[in-house]
């Protein structure tokens, strides 16, 4: 447990509790985005089938199958939690499937990041042109990495900048004050 954990203290939970909770917790957030990247997922799939799509050019056909795989990845990964829970139900190991579920939740939202701006960049390149594009993926890349990774991890890294402040331990400050 981190310093960052509330007390077990503040919860009447058993550690087990805790797991199943963390797990439902997960499993929650982990429904809100496999429903947007699988409605994403299968849009990109019809698209081949769209009369316009023989316009394309090469590097455009690259860029969507390299969103259609981004898109793939990242239904995979957001899944992954329900099958190893499944898999390893009753094997009293729902710590490992909590940690492991985070880890592919986290990979997952990176690669529906960059189904999204894929899907945007495509549509934006045959719309608008290349110099457009660029500017509306890199705007889209931004606020991804922003609104996802950035503003949360710089959160937690002052969470734990303020919990274990530099300098010496706790019991040397105290000894040495006496």
């Amino acid at each position: 447990m981190s310093a960052l954990a509330p007390p077990l203290s503040e919860r009447n939970e058993t550690a087990l509790e805790r797991s199943d909770r963390h797990l439902a917790e997960l499993m929650q957030e982990v429904r809100v985005a496999q429903t947007g990247v699988q409605v994403l997922f299968g849009f990109l799939l019809i698209v081949p089938f769209n009369a316009r799509f023989e316009d394309l050019g090469a590097g455009q056909r690259a860029l969507y199958f390299a969103t259609l795989a981004a898109a793939c990845a990242a239904a995979m990964l957001l899944i992954a939690p329900s099958s190893h829970h499944r898999i390893l139900f009753r094997c009293g190991d729902k710590e490992y499937i909590v940690r492991m579920a985070n880890r592919y939740a986290i990979a997952g939202l990176a690669c529906v990041a960059l189904a999204m701006v894929g899907a945007l960049l495509l549509v934006a390149e045959v719309i608008l042109g290349s110099p457009a594009a660029g500017i509306a993926g890199a705007v889209a890349s931004g606020a991804a990495l922003w609104c996802w990774y950035v503003q949360p991890l710089r959160r937690r890294w002052a969470l734990y900048r303020a919990a274990y402040p530099p300098g010496p331990p706790e019991r040397l400050r105290t000894s040495a004050g006496r």
